[in-house]
């Protein structure tokens, strides 16, 4: 099974876009989405320094447009990705990179919502001195003890021997000076304490801009970076998205849910090398690619067809069936049913069909615009994994 994956802020270093720019439907399109977002993402991505493209109000617009615009080098007939990937995600700002891509949302609302996120974070950091430190190593129980005698929040959760600790000045200071045992600490250059409730005024901002943007239910599954659930929904898709802002970035179970989904490899969307890097540590036996020009495309078409879903005899089941149509398991577990609706049975709008219970936690299964019950495709205490169907559903009227 294939990933695609995107990376977050921070992946972006200076002139990485200059290969791209020789292709001229890349030049067109990046034009195209710096009218969208009035940046001039061409001048950013080509000739711009570290520092300018370190500012968040520049670097968000301009790592989405990059992931989004090589995707369409890589694909240039859309339709036949959606045969191929397995699953998406994205790191953080990736995250609207990936729902874009699984047209969730459009390309055109992701780079407005990226720009005003950027905007609004570059705000928010600037209310209070706020930074972020990565911590290397260590034992992980030890590590997430002294963040909270400190304060801190573990901001992103990246897997084994890396949690990234989110606070003020002051905190990271007193952190710096008793730190976890068998730890490395290394400073970030970064404008301030990302995804903790330093970013709160940023959410509201998004929250407010949400309620106009119009959603679909993802052609491709898509990993949230909140918990590792598997989302179609667009409308959560999109609020998961604002409230994230504010929340950790748990990618060590994005990496979990994708051994659970059976991946066997992870292509990276450019500017890459971060994500597959930690994937090599976290996801020992999947092989990674990752695209960084132009000069690769071939190749990483290549990778494309060894691992998709349709090189294997199989297709993605939110592809074969519109995502309204069809409920599916939003994590590993066990499923139990929560309705006696059988074959034939009509479901309300936000009716509950079952939950998908793990060691870890439990989760509600809805009907976001409820149907006619066509089959079960699991029995209650079966065993579930991500994606996995659990019920067809036709809208009400519609012969099945």
């Amino acid at each position: 099974m294939l990933a695609i994956v995107a990376p977050g802020q921070g992946a972006q270093s200076p002139g990485f876009l200059t290969p791209w720019m020789e292709l001229p439907t890349f030049a067109d399109r990046l034009g195209w989405l710096s009218a969208v977002t009035a940046l001039d993402l061409v001048h950013y991505g080509t000739e711009a320094d570290a520092d300018t493209i370190r500012d968040t109000a520049v670097a968000q617009p301009l790592l989405v447009a990059s992931g989004l615009l090589a995707a369409l080098e890589l694909f240039p007939h859309p339709a036949d990705a959606f045969g191929k990937i397995g699953a998406v995600a994205g790191h953080s700002v990736g995250e609207l990179t990936a729902a874009a891509g699984a047209r969730a949302i459009t390309a055109e609302q992701a780079m407005v919502l990226v720009r005003e996120r950027g905007r609004a974070m570059a705000q928010a950091a600037a209310q209070t001195p706020t930074s972020m430190t990565a911590i290397l190593g260590g034992d992980r129980e030890e590590v997430l003890a002294k963040l909270e005698q400190h304060g801190l929040t573990a901001a992103n959760d990246n897997g084994p021997g890396q949690i990234v600790a989110a606070g003020t000045v002051e905190e990271l200071a007193a952190l710096a000076d008793d730190p976890p045992a068998k730890a490395r600490l290394v400073p970030l250059s970064v404008a301030g304490a990302f995804h903790t409730r330093h970013m709160a005024p940023a959410v509201d901002v998004l929250g407010k801009l949400g309620r106009s943007v119009s959603t679909h239910d993802a052609r491709t599954p898509i990993i949230s970076n909140r918990d590792g659930r598997v989302l179609h929904d667009g409308r959560d898709v999109l609020k998961r998205i604002i409230t994230q802002v504010s929340n950790p970035v748990r990618w060590d179970l994005c990496m979990e849910t994708m051994l659970d989904l059976g991946v066997t490899g992870m292509l990276e969307m450019p500017p890459a090398g971060t994500l597959t890097g930690i994937a090599k540590r976290g996801m020992k036996g999947v092989e990674t690619f990752a695209l960084k020009t132009p000069d690769q495309l071939d190749e990483a078409r290549a990778f494309c067809d060894k691992h998709g879903s349709a090189k294997h005899g199989s297709t993605n089941a939110l592809d074969t069936a519109p995502t309204w149509r069809m409920l599916v398991a939003p994590m590993k577990g066990t499923f139990r049913r929560g309705t006696d609706a059988a074959e034939g049975d009509s479901l309300p709008a936000a009716a509950t069909i079952g939950t998908v219970a793990s060691s870890r936690d439990e989760t509600e299964v809805t009907a976001p615009h409820g149907g006619t019950v066509v089959e079960w495709l699991v029995e209650d205490g079966d065993l579930v994994s991500p994606g996995q169907p659990l019920i067809r559903l036709h809208p009400e009227g519609v012969p099945s």
